[in-house]
């Protein structure tokens, strides 16, 4: 019996046909693929900066609170403190991580503007004409006492120990006694952010990665961790209360405050923070030309512009401080 197969015709219809297929199928693959790349992207820089603005918002926040201690603020009388660290950071007199005897006020909050080189005496590398901020605050729950005896207590740490109108910062690697029953211990910190950038081998190519650096006090100085990759630019505006009314009436940047500002006890009501985030890694099929990034509304705004292959966004918020008490003379 015969049999008929393909003709010409019809094979070159069906090749036709099947590369119309394939070639759909590749294009599909190659959108969702570009698409999932994308969306990776973008969730990784809100991830990262909403991390970041947690990070330094439970910080300062924290700032102003000093447990049970109820007086309105450290003098020579009511506060025992220890020395500061050889390697402390210092944002001018008696500014480092526990007041002294220098006869200025103690300043739980201070920001500078870095020059690229040494801030606050203990940053030799960061990013220029980025901010510094130092935070001194307590931290987590007050430590729990059993049978007179401290728990949990790290070595390695401060502690604040606030009794009403009296305070005094001690050492973990010492005994902690309570002064009276109605004392608190909580853990002390002295923050200090800042940005750098670091070389980090990622899919085996080696990348410059603008990082959020933190300088942490312990007994023996200051550490130095590595908070969140991918913070390109750090910038604050502080809120102040100028006439004692308890509202804000006067925005300024860092480079616009002033010592009296630094030191004027509840003078600081509000911290906006804005920060500029990358993507860790170019995306080769994307190219900004002249993207504007602006931080911040006031006419101290930092403004960039990029023409490169990186994605990038900008955050903020703004964070109410509980009042940074001062060290009064």
């Amino acid at each position: 019996m015969k049999k008929n197969g393909f003709s010409l015709l019809e094979l070159m219809i069906s090749m036709f046909i099947g590369v119309l297929i394939l070639g759909g199928v590749i294009a599909t693959y190659i959108s969702m693929k570009v698409t999932t790349r994308d969306t990776m992207a973008i969730g990784e820089m809100q991830e990262t900066g909403r991390l970041a603005l947690s990070i330094l918002q439970r910080d300062i926040e924290q700032v102003g609170f000093w447990g049970t201690f109820y007086d309105e603020g450290f003098t020579e009388e009511n506060v025992e403190s220890v020395s500061n660290p050889s390697n402390d950071c210092f944002g001018g007199l008696n500014n480092g991580s526990f007041p002294d005897e220098t006869p200025t006020n103690f300043r739980p909050v201070y920001a500078e503007v870095s020059d690229g080189s040494n801030v606050l005496d203990c940053i030799a590398s960061s990013v220029k004409n980025t901010d510094v901020i130092q935070l001194k605050l307590l931290e987590g729950n007050p430590v729990v006492f059993n049978g007179g005896v401290a728990q949990g207590v790290d070595k390695n740490r401060f502690y604040f120990i606030s009794d009403q109108e009296r305070a005094e910062f001690v050492s973990g690697a010492n005994t902690i006694n309570l002064p009276t029953v109605n004392s608190t211990v909580w853990p002390y910190s002295h923050h200090v952010y800042y940005l750098s950038t670091e070389t980090i081998t990622i899919n085996n190519i080696e990348r410059d990665i603008p990082t959020l650096q933190r300088l942490r006090l312990t007994r023996t100085g200051m550490y130095q961790e590595t908070v969140m990759e991918g913070i390109e630019d750090f910038r604050l505006v502080f809120g102040l209360d100028t006439n004692g009314d308890f509202r804000v009436d006067t925005y300024r940047s860092t480079p616009d405050m002033t010592a009296s500002n630094w030191e004027n006890d509840d003078g600081i009501l509000t911290v906006q923070i804005y920060l500029l985030v990358r993507a860790l890694e170019p995306d080769p099929g994307l190219q900004l030309n002249s993207r504007t990034y602006t931080l911040g509304f006031d006419a101290d705004r930092r403004t960039h512009t990029f023409s490169d292959y990186y994605r990038r966004t900008v955050f903020s918020t703004t964070i109410r401080l509980n009042g940074t008490m001062a060290w009064r003379i």
